[in-house]
């Protein structure tokens, strides 16, 4: 199973990745949506779930996110956003671009750990 982890820092790429060997997953980082893009389009269906950070450059997270889910190939795809504020209209911003969960930074490992098994469905809880 692998995790597209989409932010500029290094230490986000590491918890993630961290926190996704957890339950068997490998994560495929990268810095910017285009790169992100460019990620799942050489693996349409590779991937099991896709972090992304709000605030990457080159291109908002958001943005992104709604390029996701204009192509049938990603539409169902689970996406988590991180944002770098925990506000209600930040929140419903994310889900309303068709985010799967929301989480504001910081935070820790264990809450990380727990969205990202969410989205990723039951069955991933038997790894």
């Amino acid at each position: 199973m692998k995790i597209l982890s989409v932010d500029d820092s290094c230490l986000i790429h590491r918890i993630v990745e961290s926190t996704a060997s957890v339950f068997g997953a490998h994560c495929v980082p990268v810095s910017d949506c285009q790169l992100a893009l460019r990620t799942l389009q050489s693996d349409p269906l590779g991937f099991s779930l896709v972090c992304i950070d709000c605030n990457t450059p080159k291109s908002h997270g958001l943005q992104f996110l709604a390029e996701m889910r204009a192509d049938e190939r990603w539409m169902a795809l689970p996406v988590l956003i991180f944002t770098p504020t925990g506000s209600r209209d930040a929140m419903l911003e994310a889900i309303k671009a068709g985010a799967t969960a929301f989480m504001s930074m910081p935070f820790v490992k264990t809450d990380l750990q727990a969205k990202m098994l969410a989205c990723l469905g039951a069955e991933t809880l038997m790894v």
